[in-house]
């Protein structure tokens, strides 16, 4: 019978374990004709339990793995190092918080294996209950970074998705350190079967993603899926010189033919800022650029492990 692996990453999720466990478990009673199941909780330097409960749950499922990190890496890191460790022909990646609902697994299973899908992935089509302002700047990245980028990545798209060992294979091919998962997916290819749901509020335990870390992941997604930003440096750039020639020669005109006098202080001290604006922000463009090549010519590991499952048999 072929095997099914979850991949759960968890930072500081104590709470939410001991429910998404039940709920998986009931899954996997459904599905026991259909597959086996393995289930990897990725503790990533959890600063509570977690680690705790993921050793308790091992001691009495022998489907449960888990490993962990010596300390926080990411959850990109997370779902990484779930994918490495993976046995499984299939290879399912959910929250642990429940928000990405167990129960699809089944018709996930189906697409795949009945229709010939390579991965299968979810959408939310609605963000009920998430901050207004959040929501705004969601929708506002996806149209943008689609517009920029060659890579389509979908409004909506999350983590949760299911995918052939080929697939799983394929993104760990990319070792970049610097990851953005859901364009990995995209950027892969492969045939994919999108599962629209409504949005689910977490059963326990708080969100770790800040508007702030939000920003900085988008920030992230666009430096490694699009460089247009960097011709768009170039545009203005170029542009500014344009403009800058045609003022010249408007000054010189004037006080050539007319007799005008040069405009004096306050237009200087305000093309200075103008102009010295627009390069701290093409310089700040190209930095973006710089710093993540910097981190990627380090080879440095993309996590670090700590401890795993002792009853581990690759």
């Amino acid at each position: 019978m072929n095997l099914l692996t979850v991949v759960v990453p968890c930072y500081n999720e104590q709470e939410a374990m001991p429910i998404f466990y039940n709920e998986i478990i009931k899954v996997s009673d459904k599905m026991k004709d259909l597959v086996d199941f393995e289930i990897i909780f990725v503790d990533d330097g959890s600063k509570d339990g977690t680690i705790r409960v993921a050793r308790h749950m091992n001691s009495i499922d022998s489907r449960v793995k888990y490993i962990s990190f010596s300390r926080n890496f990411g959850k990109e890191a997370a779902m990484y190092a779930g994918l490495e460790k993976a046995h499984g022909d299939y290879v399912a990646i959910m929250d642990v918080d429940l928000q990405d609902p167990p129960e699809l697994l089944l018709d996930m299973y189906q697409y795949i294996t009945n229709e010939g899908y390579d991965c299968v992935a979810t959408r939310r089509i609605t963000r009920k209950g998430e901050p207004p302002i959040r929501s705004f700047f969601s929708r506002r990245f996806y149209s943008l970074i689609n517009r920029i980028s060659k890579t389509e990545i979908v409004d909506g798209a999350r983590d949760y998705r299911l995918m052939t060992r080929q697939m799983a294979q394929s993104i760990l091919s990319l070792k970049e350190y610097n990851r953005f998962s859901k364009g990995i997916f995209s950027w892969v290819g492969f045939n994919t079967k999108w599962l629209e749901y409504e949005n689910v509020k977490r059963v326990a335990g708080e969100t770790k993603w800040s508007f702030w870390k939000l920003l900085l992941y988008s920030l992230d997604g666009i430096v490694a899926f699009s460089t247009t930003p960097l011709a768009i440096a170039s545009l203005m750039g170029i542009l500014l010189c344009v403009i800058a020639f045609i003022f010249i020669c408007i000054i010189v005109s004037k006080t050539l033919i007319w007799g005008d006098p040069v405009a004096g202080y306050p237009s200087m001290i305000c093309a200075i800022i103008f102009i010295g604006g627009i390069q701290l922000f093409c310089m700040g463009i190209l930095g973006q650029y710089v710093s993540k090549t910097y981190l990627e010519t380090k080879n440095r590991p993309i996590y670090i492990l700590k401890e795993e499952d002792k009853s581990w048999n690759p």
